[in-house]
This record gives C-alpha cells, structure tokens and sequence, in this order.
C-alpha cells in the first residue's frame, strides 16, 4: 500500500452500489494512466489471514502487527511494525524539512505446518526472522489467533507512457466462508471476519448490532521506483465519486464487526472514577473491575492456554482482597449523597474469606509454574553439575503440577466460585449503581468512618496515607539482625500500599504518582526477591526429601537442586543487603516529600 493511506472503501449499501464505485475508480485511473486488469481481471484465490497476539495484546501495545496468511502450501508470517510513521525530507537551499509518511517496516517468515485456529506458544514457533522478532515480547504468553479475514483480491497494474508498471490497484472483496467441518464455525463478520475460538476471556458480553455491510477496500500499491505515481494514482481514486477513505485497518473493522476492538483487555485496574463521588460507589467500581478481570482469565485458565491467565487472575484476586482491607467499610455505610450499600461488615468478612479461598486453590500450581518457567535458565546456570542432571527434577515437577492443575480446575468449576462470582456482582453492581432502600451497618469510628462514608478523594488521601504510615514505620525497625518474617510482613504492606496508588490513580497527578511508584516498585523488587527466594529455597528442600522418598532422585540430581539452592541463598543475601539502601530511597525524607506531594496534587519532585 502507498505509505500513508489505509486505503479506500466503495460506498453504497448493496453490491451494486459497490461495484458502480469500482467502476468509476477505473475510469478515474483511465485518465492518466493505462490500466491493465492481471488475471484477466478475474479475482486470486481467496486469501485467508489471521491476526495473531496475546491475549493482552502484547504485540499491538508495541505497535506491532503480526499476520498469518495461509497459501495452498504453507503460509507465511507478515510482521508489520508501525512504530516508525514519519520521516523528515530535507527541504531545497536550507528550507524547513517536510515530515512525509512512511510505510510500516515488513518481515516475512514462511511456516509450514501451522494451525491458525488454536494457540501457540513461543516455543512452537518456527525459528526465523518473525520469531526472533517477537520472542521476548511474547513469552511466556502464547499467540492467540484474534480474528480470521477472508477477502478476494482483484489487481490491475497502471502503466505509464512506456509501457512500464507504475503502480498496481488493489481491490479487495469480502467472502463470508461457510462452515468449517468439526465444531460449529464461529459467527462472520460482515466483512469476512470471524472470531476464533475463545482461548482466554470470560463469555462474551451480547453483541451490538452489527455495522452495516462494508464495499470493497481499494488500494494502492507502491512499485519500488516510482513513489510519485503511486501518490498520482491515489488521489485520483481519494477524488473518485462513491469512494471513501479508510479509517480503520482491515483487521480493526473485522474485530468492530464482532463487538471488540484491539487492546480491549488489560490487567490494569483503570477506571474512571471521581474524587467528588461517593466513597461507596468508587469502591464498588474498583472491585468491579477486578472481579471483570478475573472472570476474563478463568477460561484461559482452565484451557491451559498460557501461565499468565492464572497470574493475572491472582493478581485481581490479591488486589481483591487488599481492597476489601483498605476500604471495604466504605461498601457498608451509606454515603453522604446516599448511595447504597447492601453489604454489612459480615457481608465483607465473608467475601473476604472466600476471596482468600481463591487464592489459597491457585497457589500451588502457580508456585510449581514459577519453578518450571524459571527451569531452563535456571539449569544453564549451573557450574559443577550439569543441566541433563536437573531433567529428573523437572518431570518430578511437572507430575506435581498436572496433579495441582486437576484440583484448580475442579475449584474454578465449582458451584461455590459460580455462586461468590455471582452474588459478589448482583451486590457491587447495586452499590455502584446507588439503588435505594439498602441495609447497611456502621463503620469504623473517627476520621475512617468519614472517609469511608464521604467522598472517594477524602477515602484515597485518608487510606494512602495510612497505608505509606505502615510501610515507613514497619520498615523503620528492621535490621540485620530482624528474622525474615519481618520483610516478608514489609512486603506485604508494600503490596497494599501499591494496590492503594492503583485504585485511586485517576485522583492522582500521573507526574507525581509515577515517581512515588517508581521508587516503591524498586523496593517491592528487593522484597521480592527475598520472599521468592526464601520460598523457592523452602519448597525445592521439600520436594527432595519427597523425591527421594519416592526413590525418584538420582544422587546427581539431589547435587545439582543442592546447587540450585545455594545459588538461591546467594541472591537473597544479595536482596537483603539491598534492603537499606532502596527501603531509604522510598521512605526517606525525599520519599516522604513526594508522598506528600502526591496526595496534595501536586507533581513536584519533593525536594
């Protein structure tokens, strides 16, 4: 395509229509070039492509597209890369240079052997050009395919005066496939879309109408030499009666179709709530939004697509159950405006616990998950034992795992997670919506209880505050001597101190908020490593002793987790003495400062 147009659409609502629009860009063209049908002007073979991305649309966050188009052998891989759109041509005798569009950069890769219609994860994945690309953006999620286009594409090459192929028009037609054999083809898309297999998400919500049917999308094609007449050409068919530019790409208008667009999941907790609205009603809002992403990851947890469904679910699950800390009260007092609240402090105890239930199932197959992510990074590391001598660990490993996996699933399909999925919705949805005739209960007495029952900006200034109050007095005592409980207590009010900044980020000036977080993500980083370390140290001492009572632990194997394990002992002490160092940068006197400037709205820097 000629750098810079997404191209056209024939306007009209029926194929007639259509095909006049088409009729009258070949006139257009006819005036100044001469236009030569290939094929005879009959259509190619109808081209199927599929839009490949993670499920949190890692490759179009970085403004990556990434294509497979299936040929009658094989296919191929189109990688697209859009994060170059301009460049500056140098004006004549010293005149302002004039920033013109450029066509996004392409990598090809042939594949042979790929089935569009189900997951892949990174190691599948042929090597090459598109893989070497994309490998450490991707992992450790899979590719996805996200939506199916179907089109025919007829071509005619413009000549110049000599006879030469200046530039080539494109017309590309949708064709809605039948069914495929096996299960029930998915629903098309107006334009020849069609939604894949839901390997991740929660049901989808109930389609809007569909946008009415879409003509042909012409194009122009740039021949290398010749950039000039490629332009001519398109505004000759931009001018043409019937046509309209396009405004979206191929792939966006058939995710439209299907009531979806890119980059619609995230595992932000991004939502728009006010300072002046009700504590109540932000609170449901926030917890809302949780409990929409963790209904989004079930599926792909239960498929088994990638590992990164069940670490986001247990993310909104922890952050679940840090909200309910930091201002469940908020959900049982009714506001000031009078919003509702349909939940008493027994209510929140008990979505607590059963919040906690949650995370308690997911932990023992998220923990084996690390183990086993980590794996081969961890065996190339070794010095005196060899990587072939972990082998035995790692089946050991994933033995345990299917055993975990079989429970989880059993706990995501039952009735009871069914049940608190459910109620917990109908309840935060009444709040949210500030229903009247609630029942509610008192809350906690002085300064919370009129922040919990008052506006979301005095609830986030009063919690926050509290929540920095614990962080900077807890780790204000902790030595060298202070057992690792303690940092691991630490840690755990830095995670609420963190969800807190989250929740109530749209209160907060972006400027300011980035440099508190910036410095407690570094803190949190070192008590992270600690805790993950101490923890990983724990378990591979526990799963040898069960290994070799098993009979299942070769004596090179016993050496190398023995290995293993110094090297993880190596690295929390190395965390450890860190600990001072990055504890003083987020909660010294500068900390503080930007604290404070944080929570009066303000984006100085603090000092």
């Amino acid at each position: 395509m000629t750098p810079g147009l997404a191209g056209f659409i024939a306007s009209g609502r029926d194929e007639a229509a259509w095909e006049q629009s088409v009729v009258d860009v070949l006139a257009a063209l006819a005036t100044e070039f001469e236009v030569v049908p290939d094929r005879g002007g009959e259509p190619a073979r109808a081209a199927r492509r599929t839009l490949l991305d993670t499920f949190d649309w890692r490759l179009y966050r970085a403004r990556l597209t990434l294509e497979y188009v299936a040929r009658s052998v094989g296919g191929e891989f189109r990688l697209a890369d859009h994060t170059v759109t301009t460049t500056t041509v140098n004006g004549v005798d010293g005149a302002r240079g004039v920033d013109r569009p450029v066509a996004p950069s392409l990598i090809t890769q042939p594949v042979t052997g790929w089935q569009a219609g189900r997951p892949h994860l990174m190691c599948e994945v042929p090597d090459g050009p598109v893989a070497s690309r994309i490998g450490d953006l991707v992992a450790p999620r899979a590719l996805l395919p996200v939506v199916t286009v179907t089109t025919a594409a007829t071509t005619h090459r413009l000549l110049n005066q000599d006879g030469k192929t200046v530039a080539r028009l494109q017309v590309e037609r949708p064709v809605i496939g039948g069914q495929r054999s096996g299960p029930p083809a998915p629903p098309s898309s107006s334009m020849g879309g069609s939604a894949l297999p839901a390997w991740g998400g929660a049901p989808p919500p109930p389609r809007p109408p569909p946008p009415p049917p879409r003509g042909p999308r012409l194009s122009i094609v740039e021949v290398r030499g010749y950039p000039g007449q490629a332009r001519r050409a398109a505004r000759l068919v931009g001018a043409a009666a019937g046509v309209t530019a396009a405004e979206v790409p191929t792939f966006a208008e058939a995710l439209h179709a299907l009531g979806r667009r890119p980059g619609d999941y995230s595992n932000k907790v991004d939502t728009d709530i006010t300072a002046a609205q009700p504590a109540s009603q932000a609170a449901a809002t926030v917890l809302l939004r949780l409990l929409d992403t963790i209904e989004a990851n079930v599926a792909g947890v239960l498929a088994d697509t990638d590992t990164e469904f069940l670490h986001d679910l247990r993310v909104s699950v922890r952050r679940t159950r840090s909200a309910l800390k930091l201002f469940g009260d908020a959900l049982t007092g009714a506001a000031a405006s009078g919003a509702a609240a349909v939940l008493t402090e027994e209510d929140v105890a008990f979505f607590a616990a059963e919040f906690k239930w949650v995370g308690d199932l997911t932990t023992p197959t998220r923990d084996l998950d690390v183990h086993l992510l980590d794996f081969d990074d961890t065996a190339r590391g070794l010095n005196a034992a060899k990587p072939d001598d972990l082998e035995p660990f790692r089946t050991y490993l994933e033995q345990r795992r299917r055993k975990e996996f079989r429970a989880l699933t059993r706990g995501l399909r039952s009735a009871r997670l069914t049940e608190l999925r459910n109620g917990w919705r109908a309840r935060l949805t009444t709040i949210k919506d500030g229903n009247p005739g609630a029942r509610g209960t008192t809350v906690r007495s002085g300064q919370g209880r009129q922040a919990a029952g008052g506006t979301t900006g005095t609830l986030a200034a009063e919690r926050t505050r509290t929540a920095f109050a614990k962080v900077a007095r807890r780790g204000a005592v902790i030595t060298a001597e202070s057992p690792a409980e303690s940092l691991h207590d630490l840690r755990k009010r830095c995670k609420e101190l963190r969800y807190a900044l989250e929740f109530f980020a749209p209160l907060h000036d972006r400027t300011a908020q980035a440099k508190v977080v910036g410095e407690l993500k570094r803190l949190q980083d070192c008590l992270g490593e600690f805790q993950d370390t101490e923890v990983q140290i724990g378990e591979i001492r526990a799963l040898a002793t069960a290994m070799l009572a098993a009979g299942e632990a070769p004596a090179v194997t016993l050496l190398a987790m023995g290995e293993v394990t110094a090297g993880l002992v190596s690295r929390q002490r190395a965390a450890r003495e860190d600990f001072g160092r990055r504890f003083a940068a987020f909660a010294g006197i500068d900390g503080q400062r930007r604290m404070s400037a944080l929570l009066r709205g303000k984006s100085g820097d603090g000092s």
